[in-house]
């Protein structure tokens, strides 16, 4: 009998469309007006307490396909998950059934405390091992696979010794499970570091990505001089994102794919529009490459 955590990692109810980030602003208006999206994504943690908010939750659950996006289960800290995060993480995927449940390859978690971000890792060796090893026990505690999604950085520590691209693969080749291809962090990340984004996307496995994010991001000028991409969400998906979705969609083929926007957060109108630029890339996607994301 096959292991249900590592069997078919991108077996999905989710389909290979443009879906929308629900925030609290939009609840009421998801509920009245039923808008016509593919799907909708939230992060887990804001319905773990039950009341309202995940009563809405469940309501949006009846008419639509639904993702949940963890935000602080720190699978790379390295002193252990916290277990009752993980309880309730696994207690609200039992109840809302989604098509995909992703987390961040990033550590939140000091001494007990939240840090309230996600902290970059130093790729080693051991931060590998402790990474695939929290994967896979909530993959345990999930009894599915999840999707592990690429950070946004702006420092790089110098005792790295793996690019994030190949951690990442390792990530997904040891634990058996899928990635969130991030492509709005893939380009802050590489303009703040110097790397190429296209050869990113080349060295990640295919047959693991199982999602796609696009967002906005802001640029500022340090004291120094030194320009940063500062990933945001909090304003339209930039031209040069658009771009690596167009080639990711290529090399990759179709994948869900969400537009994050979480910080001056528009009318669900624009967000629509949003959506519907994402849509249309997928329309146009070469007919061969729906057939492989197939």
């Amino acid at each position: 009998m096959s292991d249900p955590v590592h069997s078919d990692r991108q077996a999905s109810s989710i389909p290979a469309a443009a879906g929308i980030g629900l925030r609290f602003p939009h609840h009421g208006h998801v509920l009245r007006a039923h808008p016509s999206v593919a799907w909708f994504e939230v992060h887990a943690e804001n319905y773990f307490g039950g009341g309202p908010a995940r009563r809405t939750l469940e309501a949006v659950r009846r008419d639509y396909p639904l993702s949940l996006h963890g935000v602080g289960l720190s699978l790379g800290t390295a002193e252990g998950l916290d277990p009752r995060h993980l309880r309730q993480l696994a207690a609200l995927a039992r109840a809302i059934e989604p098509g995909l449940v992703s987390e961040h390859l990033s550590w939140s978690v000091s001494g007990g405390h939240y840090l309230a971000d996600l902290l970059p890792l130093p790729m080693t060796e051991e931060a590998l091992d402790i990474v695939c090893r929290h994967v896979q026990q909530t993959q345990e505690a999930l009894r599915r696979p999840i999707l592990l999604e690429n950070p946004s950085s702006y420092v790089q520590f110098r005792h790295s010794t793996i690019p994030e691209w190949e951690f990442l693969a390792a990530v997904a080749g040891r634990s058996g499970c899928g990635i969130l291809c991030d492509l709005n962090n893939i380009f802050v990340s590489a303009s703040n570091h110097g790397w190429d984004p296209s050869r990113y996307l080349e060295a990640l496995p295919g047959d693991a990505i199982g999602e796609f994010h696009l967002a906005g991001h802001a640029e500022v000028q340090l004291d120094s001089g030194r320009r940063v991409r500062i990933d945001d969400h909090g304003s339209r998906v930039a031209p040069p994102v658009w771009s690596l979705y167009e080639q990711a969609l290529r090399r990759f083929g179709p994948r869900p794919t969400l537009i994050e926007w979480d910080t001056a957060i528009p009318e669900f109108e624009l967000l629509l529009e949003e959506a519907g630029q994402a849509a249309d890339y997928i329309n146009a996607c070469p007919p061969d490459r729906h057939a492989c994301a197939a």
